[in-house]
């Protein structure tokens, strides 16, 4: 597996598929991603007027952190969900944000239509996921800290929630789309963890370099990853190419793994 860390303020991370990450890797998610998750056992939460997200809680009474999800361009599809069921069984608690009221789209035609109607009220969106944050936040089982992770449409979403929204403590960027204008980015304040694929047609290696020579100039703390020999969506749905995508997965869970426990640490008194 080739894959490049792109160091200009990177954390420790340059031990490619080492026993420290494949150790941390053996997890639910990893079945979930290759098409083997358990039907979804969570429930629906209208936590913004429209929206039907998708609540997973963790076993026990906390405190803990939590993780937003933000879906792709077909919206809070089965495997979103099932995802946020595997990260509750890591400990977090785990929302499924709905920035589409409620609609799934079954082809290109239909997901391209409800991106851009999300898209026409960027304002909406961030209300949307301003409440989320505050729900999750004023949670009895809360430790007050939350993150957000975002996939293509949904990853593109959560980096420019980063740059103006109710505070949250770190964002995870899966193949989305990007900034590279260093004074906009200088608007976030925490660690920005980005995941890209080598063979995506939609967003370069050049296009990540600049983004990540962008947080560098802009002093945000970063962990920036592109893994060569896959192509986008490789990381939420191993299963479309196993034999290429299931390593360079492992690896970017156990990245992920690390990026959440590091910002998703309970808050001091």
């Amino acid at each position: 597996m080739n894959t490049r860390s792109l160091p200009l303020m990177c954390f420790l991370f340059t031990v490619f598929l080492s026993g420290h990450f494949l150790a941390q890797g053996e997890s639910v998610i990893l079945d979930t991603i290759e098409g083997k998750g358990a039907p979804p056992s969570g429930q629906l939460l209208e936590y913004f007027e429209g929206a039907k997200g998708y609540l997973a809680e963790p076993e026990g009474e906390g405190p803990f952190g939590a993780i937003i999800l933000i879906h792709e361009w077909n919206g809070v599809v089965e495997r979103i969900k099932q995802v946020a069921d595997a990260l509750a069984k890591e400990g977090y608690i785990a929302l499924a944000a709905d920035l589409y009221e409620g609609e799934i789209g079954s082809n290109r035609e239909e997901n391209i239509a409800l991106m851009r109607k999300a898209r026409e009220d960027e304002e909406k969106i961030v209300s949307n996921l301003n409440a989320a944050v505050q729900y999750l936040k004023d949670r009895d089982d809360s430790n007050g800290t939350v993150a957000t992770i975002g996939w293509c449409f949904g990853g593109g979403v959560a980096l420019t929630f980063a740059m103006g929204s109710e505070h949250h403590e770190g964002t995870a960027i899966f193949y989305g789309s990007l900034i590279e204008d260093p004074e906009k980015l200088s608007h976030i304040h925490h660690e920005i963890h980005g995941t890209f694929a080598g063979q995506d047609r939609g967003i370069s290696v050049e296009s990540v370099e600049k983004f990540t020579e962008a947080l560098r100039e802009a002093g945000i703390p970063n962990d920036i990853h592109v893994y060569d020999p896959v192509a986008h969506g490789f990381w939420l749905y191993v299963e479309r190419d196993v034999e290429t995508n299931k390593e360079p997965a492992e690896h970017a869970w156990g990245r992920l793994q690390e990026f959440f426990e590091r910002v998703l640490q309970p808050q001091e008194d």
